[in-house]
């Protein structure tokens, strides 16, 4: 904690200016990620598939259409505000990510049902058709403006891409390869996650990062004090305080800018 308090003060005076820690932080990026840009080609392929595999005979109550086209769509979704709620809250965007890669291996289990009703094998692991649908590239999307638009256009690049395995006529074929890329999907949800974790494990979440920019906006104040004494214990500035409590209440003392995790104090008449 000393060290941390002497390199901000250090910055912000060789600096000559302050840039505050943003209470909202970082939120939106789900365009930039592969996970999302797959998981909607997997909602838009299941959508077709669907269309062409099940009717009034082998579906009459519309359950496996409703069931796998809204667990495409959960998937993607979720993605969404997953990554929109990542400014404010860590654990939310981690769970909704967890949420998505349910819904992805929900329809993985109906996909693999479809296959088996119909007395076919899923693909296995070295099957050339599935190194074949594996290694299809989902190019990472780089525009910096006009994202909805930009994006839908990527999006479109890519999905005629991914058309001839994800869209194939023979729904075995097509079952299989969006098997395939439901796995891939559910990899880079799973490192997403693991990431996050290790994030929240070392800075703590949106409570945590409250309490640091107060404690940064405290110390940048109390830094312009020029009558202010220096702490104590950490060397940092310190700010004027009043006494609620004890014999000394309602009277004047300087506590250390960067409490509660530095409880230095000084007599207010210090010289």
């Amino acid at each position: 904690m000393q060290n941390t308090t002497r390199d901000m003060r250090q910055s912000t005076r060789s600096s000559g200016a302050h840039h505050p820690t943003p209470v909202i932080g970082h939120s939106g990026g789900w365009r930039k990620t592969i996970s999302f840009g797959l998981a909607s080609l997997v909602h838009y392929a299941t959508e077709l598939f669907c269309r062409r595999n099940f009717n009034l005979k082998n579906d009459p109550l519309g359950k496996s259409y409703g069931q796998m086209v809204g667990a495409a769509r959960s998937a993607k979704q979720n993605i969404v505000e997953g990554s929109s709620r990542a400014g404010t809250s860590r654990e939310t965007e981690l769970r909704l990510y967890d949420v998505a890669k349910g819904s992805l291996e929900e329809l993985a289990g109906d996909f693999e049902d479809f296959l088996l009703m119909r007395g076919e094998l899923p693909w296995s692991e070295g099957d050339p058709k599935a190194v074949k649908a594996r290694s299809i590239q989902f190019d990472v999307f780089e525009a910096q403006d006009d994202l909805r638009h930009n994006f839908a256009a990527h999006l479109m690049e890519m999905r005629k891409r991914f058309a001839p395995a994800l869209e194939h006529e023979d729904p075995v074929v097509a079952a299989n390869a969006l098997l395939v890329t439901i796995d891939r999907t559910c990899a880079l949800l799973r490192r997403q996650m693991e990431t996050l974790g290790e994030d929240f494990r070392e800075r703590g979440g949106f409570t945590e990062h409250l309490t640091k920019v107060r404690l940064e906006h405290r110390e940048a104040k109390a830094a312009t004090d020029d009558d202010a004494p220096k702490c104590p214990k950490c060397g940092g500035p310190m700010r004027k305080q009043m006494a609620k409590k004890g014999a000394n209440a309602g009277n004047p003392f300087w506590s250390c800018a960067a409490y509660p995790n530095c409880d230095g104090t000084r007599k207010w008449d210090w010289k």
